[in-house]
Parts: structure tokens; C-alpha cells; sequence
């Protein structure tokens, strides 16, 4: 279901649907390892295998030739775009997902402060599953397919978006990072 969904709106953009198929595997094999590292949280793995695969299908509305991309929209928009579409294909838990995984969540102040061009309520993920989707992302740049960024990186990257977004951000890492995982070739990614 996944990849035909992601077939059906990428055909007519090859390059823009391998970028997208590398990035969204790079974030679900990550959400995955911690699924594992964390078989007490109970969270639901079929669906964050799914979303996390969906989590960026806005992103072909939206302008940024760098990564392929040569819609009408803000990057910014790919969220709550992608959001519409998911909802449109009878997705709507899928469609939370898209639309909180940005940044680590935006709220509807920002939305206001910040004047972006996105309808304005809390784009903050809510649930486990649409925290892990949204941290895991975080990990992994569209822009730099063969790197994984540190921890580090990702919350200096954060602080850009305010305190309270480093702050979603620590929560998150301090929930899913409680325990040493491991990436696909036994290398320690990270742990407490």
C-alpha cells in the first residue's frame, strides 16, 4: 500500500521518488530499531513502518530544486500538504503524522509569530508513534542522503525553532534513547 501510494503521486519524478524513498526508509528503519530497543512501550510497528514511510509525501508541492523538488509551495508547507493528501487517501492517522513531524512540532503561536504560511493550530506530534516518527526524522537531511547527524547536530539544528522546541525535542530523545540501540551494522547510535 505504502510504496503504490508513493508511486501514484512520484511516477512523473524519478529522481525526487528515490530521494524520498531513501530518506522515508532511513527514518523507518531507525523508528524501528528503537521499537525494538523499547518492546515495553508497546508501540505499534506496522503503523509506524507505514506512516514513517508517508510522513514526507507533501514534499512534491512544494519548491526546493536542491532535493528535487518544483511545486508552488513553501517547504515549510510539505506537513500539512502531504497532511491533506493522506487524509484525501482515507489516511487520516497517517496524515497526523505528515503533519506534526516538522521541526519537532509547531504550535500555533509560532504558526502566528513566525507568520508561516500554514493553517493556523498545533502541529505537535501527540502520540508515541507520531513522537517517534518525528524524532527519527530528525536524524536523516533530504539534502545529505548519506549522512546521520549526531545528536548534537539535531539540537543545535533545534534551537533555531526556540527553546520550547529544544525542549520537545530533549523529551523525545529522553524517551526513546533511554537504552543503547544500534544502527544495520551494530555501531552503538546512541544511549544514556
Amino acid at each position: 500500500m505504502v510504496y503504490a501510494l508513493i508511486d501514484k503521486y512520484y511516477h512523473d519524478s524519478p529522481e525526487l521518488h528515490a530521494l524520498l524513498l531513501r530518506h522515508s526508509e532511513q527514518v523507518r528503519d531507525r523508528a524501528l530499531r528503537i521499537i525494538d530497543a523499547h518492546p515495553e512501550m508497546k508501540i505499534d510497528r506496522e503503523f509506524v513502518a507505514q506512516a514513517a514511510m508517508l510522513h514526507d509525501i507533501g514534499i512534491i508541492y512544494c519548491d526546493a530544486p536542491k532535493i528535487f523538488c518544483h511545486g508552488d509551495h513553501k517547504y515549510i508547507e510539505h506537513g500539512w500538504l502531504g497532511a491533506e493528501l493522506l487524509r484525501k487517501e482515507g489516511l487520516p492517522l497517517h496524515a497526523r503524522v505528515a503533519e506534526r513531524h516538522t521541526g519537532s512540532g509547531i504550535t500555533a503561536e509560532q504558526v502566528l509569530r513566525d507568520e508561516l504560511p500554514i493553517p493556523v493550530q498545533d502541529y505537535c506530534p501527540e502520540t508515541i508513534e507520531e513522537k517517534l516518527i518525528c524524532y527519527a526524522d530528525k536524524f536523516y537531511s533530504k539534502s545529505h542522503l548519506d549522512e546521520e547527524l549526531s545528536w548534537q547536530k539535531v539540537r543545535t539544528s533545534i534551537w533555531r525553532y526556540g527553546h520550547d522546541a529544544v525542549l520537545r525535542f530533549d523529551a523525545m530523545h529522553e524517551m526513546f534513547e533511554s537504552t543503547t540501540i544500534t544502527d544495520n551494522n551494530n555501531n552503538t547510535i546512541h544511549g544514556k
